[in-house]
């Protein structure tokens, strides 16, 4: 695992094998930051790596993709995840009648893929992380605050 020098924007390259060792890192990386935009293409882990970041925080339930209930919810020690996906959303209108805004300013945990159907309801202060494939077991992730 590769990781930068600096607080921001932090580049992360890992194994598919060593995905928990990444999760752990991004933690550290991103201190007491609440809601984190996950962009990527389809396929591309961003779900995946939302699981390895869920199981490090000691998530007990199911972690899946929320792709048709567009909203699920994580217990851990300490606090919530709320695990949004926006993919069959339309716009932010949508969005917002689905609850998602509520999620977003409740001060819990907020992991939002497809970010990028509504760009305009993310509070100030969101981290934005870009999962890039580089082959079939690596990926490189960015995290940016804006």
């Amino acid at each position: 695992m590769q990781i930068a020098k600096y607080l921001c924007p932090v580049d992360i390259t890992y194994k598919l094998s060593d995905i928990n060792g990444a999760a752990v890192e991004f933690w550290n990386r991103i201190g007491d930051k609440k809601v984190i935009a996950f962009h990527g293409n389809m396929g591309a882990g961003k779900t995946t790596f939302i699981h390895a970041l869920c199981e490090t925080k000691g998530v007990k339930d199911v972690v899946g993709s929320p792709t048709f209930s567009i909203i699920n919810e994580y217990s851990f020690p300490g606090g919530m995840i709320f695990h949004i996906d926006l993919y069959r959303l339309k716009d932010e209108d949508e969005t917002i009648r689905a609850g998602v805004e509520d999620c977003l300013y409740s001060d819990h945990v907020c992991f939002i893929e497809w970010p990028e159907k509504a760009p305009g309801i993310f509070p100030p202060g969101t981290i934005h992380v870009f999962i890039q494939v580089v082959d079939s077991a690596t990926r490189h992730i960015t995290i940016r605050d804006k």
